[in-house]
């Protein structure tokens, strides 16, 4: 379920819990794509010369086979940064931005795909017009490959390390005695995982007990199956507890994953 408000989409999952996205504007992602537009350059201009020696053969057919390529590196650029980077290219890296599913699901290959073939129209007739004036009038900021694709642009700002003083403290972790698999978990965990586990945490006196049961569940299993901590380590725990001790790795210590910088 979702909500829209202002500049804000609110996701609702069927638990309960609530996870609002600060959507990205035109004039933010204009400046992501002026970035990515320059990285396909500085990728022409290593490839330019060889071009060239065809403008010996026909200059008509070299500026053919530019056109080509041009096109073709920038659907690449996009599609296999999008793809591999978790909906960022470099430019939305850098800016902080990110391309999600409209519902908060995982985005899927054909939907990065399709919203990357749409540019082309998109950016008719010069400089993104079309898909400016598209997310100026949709209620989510969408151009029209974001329409097609089911896709919004977020804004995802630097989080800074979190006060967890009031619920970590004075609590013993069993966890903590198996280091090589802390730091296997800190090497698996994604910073956008740790914080949603963090939220999910904060807002637990928010949810529902049936509710709040299955969340804390759901993340146990997930976690269970990056990183299996020996039944010593969890006899007696609740599903609650080891996401305590799981947020209590990867936040609440020396090598922190809160310290990694967050694209």
């Amino acid at each position: 379920m979702t909500a829209h408000t202002t500049n804000t989409l609110t996701i609702t999952t069927p638990e309960g819990i609530m996870f609002p996205m600060i959507l990205a504007g035109p004039v933010t992602r204009f400046a992501a794509w002026i970035i990515d537009w320059m990285c396909i350059m500085a990728l022409l201009s290593f490839i330019g010369p060889i071009i060239g020696l065809l403008g010996m053969i026909s200059p008509d057919f070299s500026s053919a086979v530019y056109g080509l390529i041009y096109f073709f590196l920038s659907f690449a650029y996009s599609i296999l940064t999008e793809g591999f980077w978790n909906g960022q290219t470099l430019g939305k890296r850098l800016l902080h931005l990110r391309v999600m599913d409209i519902q908060g699901l995982h985005l899927s290959l054909s939907q990065v795909v399709i919203r990357n073939l749409l540019r082309a129209i998109d950016g008719l007739p010069a400089l993104y017009m079309v898909g400016g004036i598209s997310c100026v009038i949709t209620p989510y900021s969408q151009r029209t490959g974001d329409l097609a694709a089911n896709t919004i642009v977020v804004r995802s700002p630097r989080l800074n390390r979190p006060e967890l003083t009031r619920i970590l403290s004075g609590k013993f972790n069993s966890f903590k005695a198996f280091p090589h698999l802390c730091a296997r978990l800190r090497q698996k965990v994604s910073p956008d995982l740790a914080n949603l586990v963090l939220d999910a945490r904060l807002r637990r006196n928010t949810l529902e007990s049936a509710a709040r049961i299955q969340v804390f569940h759901q993340l146990a299993d997930h976690f269970k199956s990056l990183v299996l901590f020996p039944e010593t380590a969890t006899l007696g725990l609740s599903d609650e507890q080891y996401m305590r001790n799981i947020l209590e790795i990867l936040f609440n210590d020396d090598k922190t994953l809160s310290q990694k910088k967050t694209p």
